[in-house]
């Protein structure tokens, strides 16, 4: 399963978020960082949703998150790369798990792909239990499945609404 997709097109959908500093226009530079990327294209981004912390220390600020749409060219490990550099180049530091943070980019799903190494692991583990991810996800790919739970972005929303 870990064939080369030698410049095959994949759809990548990844997870926004941050409660440190700007944070529309953080999120607005990271968008433009990734159209700037060669073998991206964003495709579509969700609005934004302002969202309470979920775990880590108490007393963060509300955090704003969104969902995009990536047709990519990349490899999951390199388009973690990717995103890891953008989150580097805009201040992102790893002190406290969970903690405040100026930027996150999590892949979330890519194609149907189900991919467990460490450092990776998609579809994202937690996305199903977490509305601040389901939300944006739901609004611009409601009928997108989520490998491993046979449902709909859209149906794991509701679900979390009951």
């Amino acid at each position: 399963a870990n064939a080369v997709r030698l410049g095959i097109m994949a759809t990548a959908y990844i997870g926004i978020g941050g409660n440190l500093g700007d944070r529309r226009r953080i999120i607005a530079d990271a968008m433009d960082r990734l159209r700037n990327h060669e073998e991206i294209d964003v495709v579509a981004v969700s609005s934004l949703h302002e969202t309470e912390p979920v775990g880590g220390p108490a007393g963060q600020g509300m955090f704003l998150n969104a969902a995009a749409r990536l047709e990519t060219t990349l490899e999951p490990d390199e388009l973690l790369a990717a995103l890891q550099n953008v989150e580097n180049d805009l201040g992102r530091t790893r002190e406290v798990h969970w903690g405040p943070r100026r930027i996150d980019l999590d892949i979330l799903l890519f194609d149907d792909l189900v991919v467990s190494k460490p450092e990776l692991k998609i579809p994202h583990p937690r996305m199903h239990q977490r509305r601040f991810v389901l939300a944006p996800l739901a609004e611009i790919a409601p009928e997108t499945i989520v490998p491993g739970t046979g449902k709909t972005a859209a149906g794991l929303l509701d679900e979390l609404a009951k």
